[in-house]
């Protein structure tokens, strides 16, 4: 009876080396700053310390592993039953290390890096994410994923979302130009560059930021620069007011004289997730508008 059940037994033991290896395989990604971040198994405890960091986490289909948020992640829904640390900009560490996170996603430009580093020299992985294009997006969630060990759920996310741009793009790359302002906030005067994905966004809709050519990413402008500037189109991120009002009293701006004073939801255009894509169209949109008001307008 020994002799039979040999085989058996050699078979089981040879299988042995292999089990351990895979118990023991890392899960690797390359964060914003091309460092990286390994794990000895997938992600369970993460904490999320931006409201873009939540959504590409849900997004990535790890949305249930998350144990801690920062003020204002509030999408999707289940984002606000889920303990918050502070804000973005200043976070409660002393309550984030209670709450025993085995991933940190951390905002490069956004939470204070010594936090960061703080978190890191406690032995916490921390994977900085810093997406600015449409592509790094897509890019940023996949790499989620395979910390999460979601990747099925995270590519097919990534892949709808650039599949949806790419529509987006196809749809307008011959649509007239439309000369346009984006205001990220009004006191002091902020827009944004070409180089942002807000920027991207402008263009594959057909438009053409007036200040896109400018150096910094988020530039600070006077009205006299706006004046000269004399967009066909101001946008403005503001989900409860319009938040152009003021501009109002400048009538001889064209955007004002053709009433294309346009808001879309901060949300939905001001983060780096999945919903972009959301924003995008409705961009898109409020561009299709100035185009036909164009035409009533005449020369």
């Amino acid at each position: 009876m020994t002799t039979r059940w040999l085989p058996s037994l050699l078979a089981g033991l040879a299988l042995l080396p292999l089990a351990a290896a895979q118990a023991r395989a890392e899960v690797c990604a390359v964060d914003a700053l091309e460092r990286e971040v390994c794990l000895e198994r997938p992600a369970s405890r993460i904490a999320a310390l931006s409201p873009g960091a939540t959504e590409l986490t849900f997004a990535a289909g790890a949305g249930e592993r998350i144990v801690a948020v920062v003020d204002h992640s509030d999408y999707p829904p289940e984002a606000g039953e889920i303990p918050r640390v502070g804000s973005h900009s200043r976070l409660d560490l002393e309550r984030l290390l209670t709450l025993r996170p085995d991933l940190v996603i951390g905002w490069v430009t956004g939470n204070p890096a010594e936090q960061l580093e703080r978190l890191a020299a406690l032995g916490m992985p921390v994977f900085h994410i810093e997406p600015r294009t449409i592509e790094a997006i897509s890019e940023t969630l996949e790499r989620l994923s395979r910390l999460t060990g979601t990747r099925e759920t995270g590519e097919a996310e990534a892949t709808r979302f650039r599949e949806g741009m790419a529509a987006l793009a196809a749809r307008y790359e011959k649509a007239p130009p439309v000369s346009v302002f984006y205001e990220v906030w009004d006191q002091p005067l902020m827009t944004i560059n070409d180089d942002h994905w807000i920027g991207e966004v402008i263009r594959l809709c057909g438009g053409d930021n007036v200040f896109g050519e400018l150096e910094r990413l988020v530039p600070r402008l006077d009205e006299e620069a706006l004046l000269a500037a004399d967009p066909e189109v101001i946008l403005a991120g503001d989900e409860e007011s319009d938040g152009l009002t003021r501009w109002r009293a400048y009538p001889e701006l064209t955007a004002v004289a053709r009433d294309n004073l346009f808001s879309v939801p901060a949300s939905l255009i001001a983060r780096p997730s999945p919903r972009l894509l959301e924003g995008a169209e409705a961009v898109c949109g409020r561009l299709d508008q100035a185009r036909e008001r164009r035409q009533v307008a005449g020369p």
